[in-house]
């Protein structure tokens, strides 16, 4: 990377999006600006100077307060972002809500979906206008994040979606969540299945309209699956974490997409995961998952 380049990580206080921005601060140069955000202030400002101190950092390391479930204060950060440094080079989208397998998942849908879709929507609206040339807009998401992990009935509301019909059927899928018909039209109980499919959804709607231009421009929008990582979101979900990866060594292959000397076609718009893009159209319902959970 060239120098002054701007990176943002959202819900970066820990896990991964810690060791994002770590990866980013060591690898980028002096002069470059890595932004640490989560929702609270205190938090963000420790973990920023925490990731100063650390003795691999180059890059100067700023904390920002943003709150990803409300749409107004993205876009008032991209507009600050575009006012004060005339855009921005890597963005990466990790926020997510923690969820335990023993908690309601009806009850909980409101705060899954705004942080994990509404936001996703959100930052690809406002960082998708003001991203630089040759910069990097990167969504984290799961391997259940192909279609493949849906029930039949549903793949047309994702499958070739612009960004406005992922909004929409994202927001169906709320609603019958709430009046309790979620089931009946092919819904998971779980709610990080329809969730993942449509944050993939969502790249590949605003990669469509944007391919040809990014791709001259050496810019990659793309989704990544990490893998299996230990976390405190995570672990609950699974009872053999022997193949679990630290946050850091998962943060690995995402900073190695990132700072890839150029964008990849054939990761552009895809679902990453080691470095290939998985099929869209893969995967099954995983059913089980939705028999352990509270209803």
């Amino acid at each position: 990377m060239n120098a002054s380049r701007i990176a943002l990580v959202t819900g970066a206080n820990q896990g991964l999006g810690r060791a994002l921005v770590e990866g980013l601060a060591a690898r980028m140069n002096r002069d470059d600006l890595v932004l640490l955000t989560g929702r609270s202030h205190q938090r963000v400002t420790d973990a920023a100077r925490e990731v100063t101190q650390l003795p691999g950092t180059r890059a100067r390391v700023e904390g920002r307060v943003l709150d990803v479930t409300g749409t107004d204060a993205i876009v008032h950060l991209a507009e600050d972002l575009q006012a004060r440094y005339g855009g921005i080079d890597v963005v990466v989208s990790n926020a997510v809500a923690r969820l335990l397998p023993e908690e309601s998942q009806a009850e909980r849908a409101d705060e899954f979906i705004d942080v994990s879709n509404t936001a996703t929507h959100g930052i690809l609206r406002s960082f998708g206008p003001v991203l630089r040339p040759g910069g990097r807009l990167i969504v984290v998401a799961s391997s259940l994040g192909t279609l493949g992990h849906l029930d039949p009935r549903l793949h047309h509301l994702f499958d070739g979606a612009s960004l406005d019909q992922v909004e929409y059927a994202v927001e169906s899928w709320r609603s019958a969540v709430h009046n309790n018909t979620a089931a009946e039209a092919g819904w998971p109980r779980w709610l990080n299945v329809p969730s993942k499919v449509a944050q993939v959804a969502a790249i590949r709607a605003v990669a469509a309209e944007r391919r040809e231009h990014d791709l001259a421009m050496d810019t990659l929008i793309a989704a990544v699956c990490p893998g299996m990582v230990d976390t405190a979101t995570s672990r609950p979900w699974f009872s053999d974490y022997s193949q679990a990866q630290s946050p850091a060594a998962a943060a690995g292959a995402v900073l190695d997409l990132i700072f890839a000397e150029h964008a990849d076609p054939a990761l552009y718009g895809e679902l990453v995961r080691f470095g290939k893009a998985l099929p869209w159209h893969d995967g099954t319902p995983p059913v089980e998952q939705d028999r352990m959970l509270t209803p």
